[in-house]
């Protein structure tokens, strides 16, 4: 059986990437231009939680997901940064909660280390 806080943080990223189905066009709002095919990659990044959250619920691949969340968090930190910088994309919220984001960012990459 594994530890609650591991089926904690699989549900957590479940509920993410659905999300990304529910309410795609905030998620392509916060997108940084850079990026081609955004409602593609909104797409692509709700199905990658989702993926990644089921992995992490089984021991046999929770090793593999733990380390693809880790990169996915990593990678996510373009679009905290692009929040930061661009106004429509920081969808009304507070400054101090988007600088919060981003080491929450490292929070979330230790906690998904712990199933490594």
């Amino acid at each position: 059986m594994l530890p609650w806080h591991q089926y904690l943080l699989g549900f957590l990223l479940l509920i993410a990437g659905f999300n990304h189905f529910r309410s795609p066009k905030i998620y392509e709002r916060i997108m940084p231009p850079y990026l081609p095919a955004t409602s593609t990659m909104v797409l692509v990044s709700g199905i990658a939680e989702m993926v990644l959250g089921l992995m992490l619920l089984n021991p046999d691949t929770q090793i593999y997901a733990a380390w693809g969340i880790i990169v996915m968090l990593l990678l996510f930190l373009s679009v905290h940064i692009h929040m930061l910088q661009n106004e429509k994309a920081a969808l009304k919220l507070p400054k101090w909660v988007l600088w919060l984001r981003i080491p929450l960012q490292f929070v979330l990459m230790y906690w998904a280390y712990q199933y490594v």
